[in-house]
């Protein structure tokens, strides 16, 4: 028997069927010729009749989890932060077993958010302070370990290799000095995390959200300046808007590898049983075991 097809968020079909209708329901807005945008943590699909965007959680997450992430988003936007806005409405909305955030749509332009647009947005969030309410602290290592666990795809040298590592890159970690003060981390800031409004830039996806150094931050953006084609002309933009360089910061190498090693186990282990993602996956990790830190990674 074929297994049934799998959806952003592990859902199948009828499962996103389900959760759309029952979720929009609940706070009196139409599914109807809905259409899905994206996804792979969650499903984010864009309602025909308002404009909303809806946020389905995936399968085994947390309530506490997604409460935070509304928790944090409606503090941001008390303070002016530039953030795409909750859709005013009660949430998280919860109807067992779907958890599902209703987001304001911004239309976009065919034309991604530019790196140096990154800097001002990122700057305010790490100078904003912290909040009046608990978040995750940022340890990558954990990440890691569980990611590594669930993925059971992953041939079992590859994953002696990458176990290995981030034993290794975790030690490493324990020693860093950092240069910049803890501050709330957006936790994967990059291109497909921002949008256009107004003439400038809000931050979405707040689901990596943590409490811990921007250095994490910093070391994102650069990763996806080097692996995903958008050039070292727009890092150097970036960090003059910033006003601060990772790459010049003593621990950047451990903190970008432990980063990079994140972005492999948590693709792998979203990625099992999808060969196109699985390819691009072994390639990335041959890529590590060659230390070829220029290796264009391919958008998964």
């Amino acid at each position: 028997m074929t297994a049934p097809v799998r959806l952003p968020g592990g859902f199948t079909e009828a499962e996103m069927h389900d959760a759309l209708l029952r979720l929009c329901s609940a706070v009196g807005l139409d599914p109807g010729g809905s259409t899905l945008m994206r996804g792979q943590t969650n499903a984010v699909v864009r309602l025909a009749t308002e404009p909303v965007v809806v946020k389905i959680a995936r399968n085994g997450t947390k309530q506490i989890r997604v409460r935070e992430t509304v928790a944090l988003v409606q503090w941001l936007t008390g303070q002016n932060f530039p953030t795409v806005q909750l859709h005013p409405v009660d949430q998280p909305v919860v109807v067992a077993p779907y958890i599902g955030t209703f987001y304001t749509y911004l239309p976009q332009p065919n034309v991604p958010v530019d790196t140096a647009a990154l800097a001002e947005p990122l700057r305010m969030l790490h100078t904003a302070g912290l909040p009046p309410f608990a978040l995750p602290e940022m340890d990558a290592a954990p990440a890691i370990r569980r990611s590594l666990a669930a993925a059971d795809t992953l041939a079992a040298d590859d994953r002696r290799f990458l176990a290995k590592r981030v034993e290794q890159l975790a030690a490493q970690a324990d020693k860093l000095r950092y240069e910049l003060p803890r501050s709330v981390l957006h936790g994967d800031p990059q291109h497909g995390n921002a949008l256009h409004f107004q003439g400038g830039t809000v931050l979405c996806d707040w689901d990596s959200a943590a409490l811990g150094h921007p250095e994490w931050d910093l070391v994102t953006i650069e990763i996806h300046a080097r692996r995903f084609g958008h050039g070292a002309a727009s890092y150097v933009r970036f960090t003059e808007a910033y006003g601060f360089d990772v790459t010049t910061w003593p621990g950047y190498g451990t903190l970008c590898e432990l980063r990079e090693l994140r972005m492999i186990t948590t693709n792998a282990r979203k990625s099992a049983h999808e060969p196109e993602k699985m390819c691009e996956l072994a390639r990335r990790i041959e890529g590590l075991r060659e230390a070829d830190t220029m290796q264009r990674w391919k958008i998964m």
